[in-house]
């Protein structure tokens, strides 16, 4: 029983390791200039052509879309995080479920690296 206990632990231990990892390994690798016009087409209705979440869009939301320029808090979120909301939408990195996912619009990962890499050039403050 001792042994078993043991083994369970260790597999958890091993499996939140891994994925810690894996979230610090994962790296944007996109083309900002890229991104830029897609996040005029697709994001910034909501977040602001500067990222302030001050897009027409954004009056009727609440709560209202985060500040992309603000580079303290964009600074705390992972390249696998800022990937995964872009992808995958809000509710999946437990946010608003306001916030789109573009995973089937910008079919291809690399589309999605591009507006991360926008993204990120756009905190400044």
């Amino acid at each position: 029983m001792k042994h078993i206990r043991l083994f369970v632990m260790t597999a958890i231990w091993l499996a939140a390791a891994t994925v810690g990892r894996a979230e610090e390994e994962f790296r944007i690798q996109g083309d900002a200039e890229k991104g830029a016009a897609l996040y005029k087409m697709y994001c910034a209705l909501c977040h602001g052509e500067t990222g302030h979440g001050d897009g027409p869009g954004a009056a009727a939301l609440n709560p209202k879309p985060r500040t992309l320029a603000e580079k303290a808090y964009m600074d705390t979120l992972s390249d696998k995080h800022l990937f995964t909301v872009i992808k995958d939408g809000g509710p999946a990195v437990g946010k608003s479920m306001f916030m789109t996912a573009f995973g089937a619009i910008l079919k291809e990962d690399q589309a999605i690296h591009d507006v991360a890499a926008f993204v990120r050039s756009l905190a400044v403050e």
